[in-house]
């Protein structure tokens, strides 16, 4: 499995930025896929999930309301729409996918992409 992101940059507060991962050797059947994030000196934490099973996602709580996650599964991709950003969004942003029959859960044992830098200045 290979997990590309793009879309990553630098954005003043208040802007939006939409983050993709394209998916290479996974098939998007029973899976979760999803972001996370490390900010400098922190660990990493999770973002925002969707898992196939029942179509749920999880929003960390500081995110809901401003970021969306949505798949393509024709373009075997994972979108992450992010507005209203603030300065401690600022991170790099990690994709995970993980492929699981009725997995319920974030992707934490998955494959991982190699991260892209976020950064929202004031």
């Amino acid at each position: 499995v290979q997990l590309t992101e793009s879309g990553g940059g630098l954005v003043q507060a208040g802007g939006s930025l939409r983050l993709s991962c394209a998916a290479s050797g996974f098939t998007f059947d029973d899976y979760a896929i999803g972001w996370f994030r490390q900010a400098p000196g922190k660990e990493r934490e999770g973002v925002s999930c969707i898992m196939s099973t029942d179509g749920s996602t999880y929003y960390k709580e500081s995110v809901k309301g401003r970021f969306t996650i949505s798949t393509d599964n024709a373009k075997n991709t994972v979108y992450l729409q992010m507005n209203s950003l603030k300065p401690e969004d600022t991170g790099v942003y990690y994709c995970s996918a993980e492929s699981r029959v009725g997995i319920t859960r974030c992707p934490v044992f998955g494959s991982w992409g190699q991260g892209i830098q976020v950064t929202v200045f004031s």
